[in-house]
Parts: C-alpha cells; structure tokens; sequence
C-alpha cells in the first residue's frame, strides 16, 4: 500500500471515529472514539511526512469518499452495533468495547498481559452443530415442498424422486457455494486488516500500545494499569499482533472457519435434510404418503433439537416446526395443483 492511500486510511478513520463520538451516548465510548481520532489524525502525519520524503504532495484536506459517507449514513440510521463487520472493513478501531463492555455483559476484565485475549480461546463449541442442524432443516423443508409441489401437479413417483434428486443436489451445491464466499470473504477481510496492523505496528507500535490502551480504559481499567498492559503486550510482537487484532478490530482467527470445510459442511447438512423425502420413493414407495408422514416426524425432531438453542419446550419447538413445514408443503402443493390443471387445461 502506497504511503498516500496509509494517510487517506488514517484520514478515513479519523473522519469515522468523529462520528461515532457525535452518535454515541455513553461517555466511555464517546471519548475512546475522540481520543482514537486524535491518534489517527496523529499517525497520518507520519505518512504525510513519508509522502514529502519522495518528493510528493500532501492533500490540503481530506475529502471523504463515497464509501465513508455511505459508513456514516448507516451509523447514523442504524447504530453502531449493527454494522460491526462494515465498521471493521473500514479499519475503525474499539470495535471490541461493543462485544466485550463490561458494564453490558459482566465480562471479567484482564489485569496482566496473560490474561489478554484468553476469552477468545474458548469460541462456542455448539457453533457448528447449530449451523448442521439448520442446514438439515433447510434442507428438509425446502426439498420436502418442492416434491409437494410436483406431486400437486399430478407427476408420478419416478418424476417425484428424479425431483427430490435434483432438488436435493441443486440446492446443496447452491448451500455450498454460499458458505464457501461467506467465510472466504470473512477471511479477506481478517487478511486485510491484520495486514494493516502489522504494518503499522512496526511503523508506531509506541501510537498502537496508546490505542489499545485507550481501549481497556474505556472499559474499565484505570489508565496506568491499561498503558502498562499494552506495554507489556508489546514485548511479544506475535502476541501483540494477535492481541491487536481481537481488540482494536473485534476479529478472532480462530472464529473463522476454513471456506472449503464451511462449505463441505454446508453441503452435507442440507444434503441431509433434503434426502428425508425422498427415502420412501427409494424404498419403494408408490405415492406421497409415506414422504408426508417421514418429512413431519423429521422436522418434529429438528425442531426439538432446535430447542436446545433457544430455551423453548421441546414438544413446542417440535409441534411449530411440524406446523411450518406442513403449511409450506400445503402451499406447495396447491400452486402445483393449479399450474397442473393449467397445463392439462392449455
């Protein structure tokens, strides 16, 4: 990255943190995100005088891209919190302050630079049984309603299990391909940033202990302790990095999964769930029946698994899943119906 587009960043965060200074209410926040707009204009000067080095001009002033606006239109109508992920693509710092406040979630703050970044290490272990089972139930749903909506149409069973294969396969891979640019992408933008912090620690990493600094003391910690953790912090520049990432930016490594293993996973999920319907026509069924009977005891079962997420009854969770999944397969069928009678009559 040139050393002009180093001083735009700078600039471009600057002109961020301002705003969410003006948006936000809590003093704690409002003065970490003036004191790291002090700290951005700050390092700015530093490429500023790398760009009169080479022999080159400095903008008289920074002039905002359409890109920032856009940022501060959504800070403005949205909040904060809502647009963490597009907050950290745009370098903004503290992201953390609105994951980790103390005051918000009872979080222990860290007293050594030991003790920095260790609730990271423990991301959570159901993540990716959650996503298995709503993938399953997508799955379930959306392939059981396709083939009600054939058979509404009056197709006959081989056309209702070539319909449940194609179904099942298209959906899958479409499921695949979507978790795939998802984490990919997620990926880029940890790659991207964390390139950026690297950068400027060995440019300022005197300027960078200052802004985590400034982090814990919003948080919390009295201000000597927080410079002298960030201090500490420095003396491991791996550590530091890694520390500075999860602080300054709000983004864990270790919360990103691998894009081809997202998407393997994606796949046989939904894979799983859409093979229920069309179980009965391989074991030789010869109408709708038995994949109606099969595809609501399944979603029976997802939505009792699903209760262990969201705290419901599990014969609540199971019986409304039951009732969804029924009236999307009921609508299914009847359009199929229709455009059956359609084409029978054209």
């Amino acid at each position: 990255m040139s050393f002009l587009n180093n001083w735009r960043e700078e600039m471009q965060s600057a002109y961020l943190y301002r705003e969410l200074a003006q948006v936000e209410h809590e003093g704690q926040k409002s003065a970490l995100f003036l004191a790291l707009a002090q700290a951005a204009e700050d390092q700015s000067k530093t490429w500023a005088a790398k760009i009169r080095e080479h022999q080159h001009s400095v903008p008289a002033a920074y002039i905002p891209g359409l890109r920032a606006k856009i940022v501060v239109y959504l800070i403005r109508k949205m909040g904060p919190r809502k647009i963490l992920p597009v907050l950290a693509a745009m370098k903004v710092r503290g992201l953390s302050v609105y994951k980790y406040h103390k005051h918000l979630t009872g979080h222990v703050m860290p007293t050594s630079v030991e003790e920095v970044g260790h609730r990271h290490k423990g991301v959570e272990a159901g993540g990716n049984f959650r996503a298995g089972v709503f993938g399953m139930n997508d799955g379930l749903v959306s392939n059981a309603s396709l083939i009600m909506g054939m058979a509404g149409a009056g197709q006959d069973v081989h056309a209702l299990m070539l319909t449940g294969v194609a179904g099942m396969l298209a959906g899958a891979f479409s499921m695949a391909a979507g978790e795939y640019v998802s984490v990919r992408s997620q990926r880029e933008l940890f790659e991207y940033q964390i390139g950026l912090e690297r950068e400027e620690l060995n440019e300022y990493p005197e300027e960078e202990a200052e802004e985590l600094a400034l982090i814990y003391a919003a948080r919390g910690i009295p201000m000597d302790q927080a410079r002298q953790i960030a201090k500490d912090m420095m003396q491991d520049p791996d550590h530091a990095l890694d520390t500075l990432a999860k602080e300054e930016l709000g983004l864990d490594p270790a919360e990103l999964g691998s894009p081809w293993g997202a998407a393997l996973s994606s796949f046989v999920s939904f894979s799983g769930g859409a093979m229920v319907p069309i179980i009965p026509f391989v074991l030789g069924a010869t109408d709708i029946k038995m994949t109606v009977g099969v595809t609501l005891l399944s979603l029976f079962i997802v939505g009792a698994v699903l209760s262990l997420f969201t705290g419901r009854n599990a014969w609540y969770s199971g019986l409304r899943m039951v009732v969804i999944g029924a009236l999307a397969g009921l609508a299914t069928y009847l359009v199929g119906a229709l455009l059956g009678v359609g084409w029978i009559n054209g």
